[in-house]
């Protein structure tokens, strides 16, 4: 094992306490292979977590600390800053309630406090629910819109990682017929801008190239089937390789994410959610992450949702959320020097 002060502290935001967030920390953790590459800090709810605990991991202790330097961070013993103690009620599997959902918000909040006051080197969050965070007061969207408001950051780049296959999203959550009007030159630009200084300075890729995907069939083709190839792509691009950004494009999707998967690319920019989503989890179903690029802090996610149909039955998958948190530890290294 490192020493450990060769292992970054991490902040794990266990996420919805009533889906499989519990389940999921408790199993990653009960994997010494994490204890290797970083010092895993759970930030959640007590009654939970030893729900999940007595269930799967018996053998192992949960140490309740205030502070990331009260942690042990060794094998067999999970390090929780318990920051909510939920009544039984508010703990039936698959049933959010507002409570539920104001202390899946704490954790993140904290999270972010912890990131910002450089006392972990970064975040990991659990799975949450959207439902349960509007019922506490919270009208975010979901994590992203909350980790830009709570660090004053204006713009931020979803981007979902299998491996070495990435994917940058133009468009996110709206409606297919929406795409071409949210479509902008600028807005691609500042994308590509964007994605490129984070896989630099984040994930040491030297002048990253970018494969830009178009909107239509055949790119187009020349007109025929759509101009947004011509009229917003194409300029965005343009003026990017000016800039010096490594940009190639537009590409037909069908063939684009083909020429990714032999490593041609260091990331693919979709157009809108599916483009991108759907060859990602056709390769990567059980190990993608989401990874929000911008942030003044490092923070991944697994990329699943809160699976309410398989809370309490310890078969959720930890691929995800493995995976999450071996990234978060390998941008700490090249982000602080770790």
């Amino acid at each position: 094992m490192n020493p450990p002060e060769a292992r970054p502290i991490l902040a794990l935001t266990m996420g919805e306490p009533v889906g499989v967030g519990p389940e999921i920390m408790v199993l990653a953790l009960a994997d010494p292979r994490i204890y290797q590459v970083c010092r895993p800090l759970l930030l959640g709810d007590l009654p939970a977590l030893e729900r999940a605990r007595g269930q799967l991991a018996p053998d192992h202790q949960i140490h309740v600390v205030d502070r990331p330097g009260a942690g042990r961070y060794e094998p067999g013993t999970i390090d929780l800053m318990a920051l909510s103690r939920l009544a039984p009620e508010d703990l039936g599997y698959g049933r959010p309630t507002a409570a539920g959902g104001a202390a899946m918000v704490s954790y993140i909040l904290t999270a972010i406090e912890l990131c910002l006051r450089e006392e972990v080197a970064g975040m990991v969050t659990g799975p949450i629910s959207k439902v349960a965070m509007n019922l506490a007061g919270y009208a975010y969207p979901g994590h992203t819109e909350l980790l830009a408001d709570r660090t004053h950051t204006p713009e931020v780049v979803m981007m979902l990682a299998g491996g070495e296959f990435r994917v940058v999203l133009a468009t996110i959550h709206c409606a297919l017929a929406t795409v071409p009007g949210r479509l902008t030159t600028d807005g691609i630009l500042r994308l590509c801008r964007l994605t490129s200084r984070a896989l630099e300075r984040d994930f040491g890729l030297a002048s990253p190239r970018l494969g830009v995907a178009a909107l239509n069939p055949h790119a187009g083709e020349g007109g025929m089937f759509g101009r947004e190839e011509e009229e917003i792509i194409v300029p965005a691009l343009r003026q990017g390789q000016a800039e010096g950004l490594s940009l190639e494009g537009p590409f037909p999707a069908d063939t684009l994410f083909w020429r990714h998967a032999q490593g041609e690319f260091a990331a693919i920019v979709c157009m809108y959610h599916d483009q991108g989503l759907i060859p990602l989890k056709l390769l990567h179903f059980m190990d993608a992450v989401n990874v929000t690029l911008g942030l003044p802090i490092i923070r991944t996610s697994v990329d699943h949702g809160t699976a309410y149909d398989l809370a309490g039955t310890g078969k959720a998958h930890t691929g995800s959320l493995k995976a999450a948190i071996n990234m978060a530890a390998e941008m700490a290294r090249r982000r602080f020097g770790w």
